[in-house]
């Protein structure tokens, strides 16, 4: 029996490497394929998990200019890695928000969506709950309103779930990282997160000077 928990998570991903064999993608893509599997202890996520051509690089860089965070849930914003600096925002329980969604008739998603791209139009956003936050993001990214550095867009569910991803899917000017289907959620956001914050930081144990200040 395993106790120490780094040498857990080394088995783990010894297993995974194990089972997903010669795995073929971008090598920068690998890492975040496993730690999402990691996460949840599903392989479906092997055909499932999508990614536009150079997203992780493009987040890397962007992780390194300081760009936020912008998150749909309290919870992604707890699981997000602290060590670095980061920059993460999430409205979606602010006082304003919830009247505002209550007097619209709208999800506090679409608010919280509405009043980050007003000030951070140009960030990381990372749904992994809200399909209607991700349909509002896609319809201001149509508006020229919008022009995040990474989505990610990876909610679970049934409602408006697989037509939100559609929606994303469509937008190829957009650096996009996509869970088709109804499997999702805060838990593979923030796993792709953390898998992508990580390989900064050992780019910069490297030598390679990437590493986000604090």
């Amino acid at each position: 029996m395993i106790l120490d928990p780094q040498k857990i998570e080394l088995e783990s991903m010894r297993i995974i490497q194990d089972t997903i064999g010669e795995y073929s993608c971008p090598p920068e893509n690998l890492p975040v394929v496993k730690r999402v599997i990691h996460a949840t202890a599903d392989f479906d996520f092997l055909k499932t998990l999508y990614f536009s051509e150079g997203a992780v690089m493009k987040a890397r860089e962007a992780l390194i200019k300081h760009t936020p965070i912008i998150t749909d849930t309290l919870m992604l914003t707890s699981g997000i890695t602290k060590k670095y600096g980061l920059k993460i925002v999430c409205h979606v329980s602010d006082d304003d928000v919830i009247s505002e969604a209550k007097s619209r008739n709208i999800t506090r998603a679409i608010v919280n969506i509405e009043r980050s791209v007003n000030d951070y139009p140009d960030a990381i956003y990372a749904i992994g709950n809200a399909p209607t936050a991700l349909i509002r993001l896609c319809e201001l990214i149509k508006e020229g309103k919008a022009l995040p550095a990474l989505v990610i867009g990876v909610p679970v569910g049934f409602v408006n779930v697989i037509e939100s991803k559609n929606m994303l899917a469509s937008l190829t000017d957009v650096p996009r990282i996509i869970a088709h289907g109804n499997k999702g959620g805060t838990t593979v956001a923030c796993a792709i997160i953390n898998a992508i914050t990580y390989s900064v930081s050992v780019s910069k144990s490297q030598g390679m000077n990437t590493l986000p200040l604090k």
